[in-house]
């Protein structure tokens, strides 16, 4: 537009409406307007044809077009070409609705004067060419979102079957190595020296350690790769049967159930049942240092949607170093406290956001933590009472 002349479509059908704005746009100084008219909507869609157009300045109501629709004619032939549109007094809801969809401007005719048209006409030009701007800023970033997001699924993909993979070859060298450590400490242990009998133990040990990670790696890759199987499944009956498979862990130790009334959904039971047993099962380790153990399984409102919940009175953690707790092989307490692969939670947390759910935990150094969890099917946050229901708890004693 600097110094260039403006090439200006007008198609007006009135004959005196065209001469007055030929008229108004020559006596704008300096004002390098070309322009050219069309008495029809099918003229100027015809013209529109010839992408040397800057500007279209439209009637509204044409022999061949009426109201909105012939708005939307122009744009259609043209959608890269500003339109402004020219009313009259009765017809300026219909142009509004036209800058609604997409019209840079309207005019009503008999307001108008040369300046104020040319100013709408460079306005609309400079609007435009921003519009079109960050459409193609927001196509190539769009773009861009997509191709990252297809090399990171596939950089995951590959990555999931390169960990199943080694894991599932590690086992079989696992297995002969635990198995020979067991025979030498069954067979010469006795006869060895107290140094050397040490030393295969460590040796089975790590090897049993080392199974048990290769184990919950291999669980990791395959929860990444296997489709969800949903069907509706009440969480109370999945919890207890966990606390049955986790009699094991409780005998000889005083702990309190307290199980609140927790809903059916719409999930994977077998993955989700997953989820319950490692928060479970660490609430258990966690509380090994507590003469009497209190856990706490129940459901609250977080952020407008229901959320599912494990708490204990363990020994807790400082919530400085939460963002570490999901990823794998990260720990907070040391291996000769609390046994553990690291894996754990970072399984819990693919199984959540598999569901469409978010985890978070809770906790303050030996005052217990808890651990939040939702799912897609917990839409809205239901009527909850945080308190037991009658009957829901329990202490078990073993």
């Amino acid at each position: 537009m600097n110094g260039q002349c403006i090439h200006v479509l007008l198609v007006e059908d009135n004959p005196g409406d065209r001469r007055l704005i030929l008229e108004m746009l020559a006596e704008v100084p300096g004002a390098p307007f070309v322009l050219e008219a069309a008495d029809c909507l099918a003229s100027g869609r015809e013209r529109l044809r010839v992408e040397d157009v800057d500007v279209v300045l439209l009637d509204l109501q044409l022999p061949d077009s009426r109201g909105h629709d012939t708005f939307l004619a122009a744009q259609a032939q043209a959608p890269h070409v500003p339109i402004i549109v020219l009313t009259g007094l009765g017809d300026e809801q219909v142009a509004v609705q036209t800058v609604q969809a997409g019209a840079q401007d309207y005019l009503v005719k008999g307001q108008v004067d040369g300046n104020l048209l040319a100013r709408a006409i460079r306005y609309a030009i400079e609007r435009k060419r921003a519009e079109l701007q960050v459409r193609k800023l927001n196509a190539e970033l769009e773009e861009r979102v997509a191709a990252r997001t297809f090399e990171l699924a596939a950089a995951n993909k590959e990555l999931e079957a390169f960990s199943y993979s080694v894991s599932h070859d590690l086992r079989a060298p696992l297995r002969h190595m635990h198995g020979f450590a067991k025979i030498l400490l069954e067979d010469v242990g006795p006869s060895l020296d107290p140094s050397a009998q040490h030393y295969l133990h460590r040796i089975h040990e790590a090897t049993q350690h080392m199974g048990r990670l290769v184990d919950d790696l291999l669980n990791l890759a395959r929860v990444g790769r296997q489709p969800l199987h949903l069907e509706r499944t009440g969480l109370n009956a999945l919890v207890e049967e966990i606390l049955t498979d986790l009699q094991g862990e409780t005998r000889g130790r005083q702990i309190e159930w307290q199980i609140g009334s927790l809903p059916s959904v719409e999930c994977d039971p077998g993955l989700i049942k997953q989820v319950f047993t490692n928060l479970l099962s660490n609430a258990l380790k966690y509380t090994r240092p507590r003469e009497r153990a209190v856990i706490e399984v129940g459901q609250r409102a977080a952020d407008g949607r229901g959320a599912l919940f494990v708490r204990d009175n363990g020994v807790g953690f400082n919530m400085k170093y939460a963002d570490k707790l999901f990823g794998v092989f990260q720990r907070l307490h040391a291996q000769e406290d609390f046994e553990g692969t690291g894996v754990g939670l970072a399984l819990v947390q693919r199984i959540v956001r598999k569901h469409g759910g978010e985890i978070w935990a809770e906790a303050e150094l030996d005052k217990g933590a808890t651990f939040c969890f939702t799912l897609g099917a917990l839409r809205r946050a239901p009527a909850i009472d945080n308190r037991m229901s009658r009957g829901a708890a329990w202490q078990l004693t073993r």
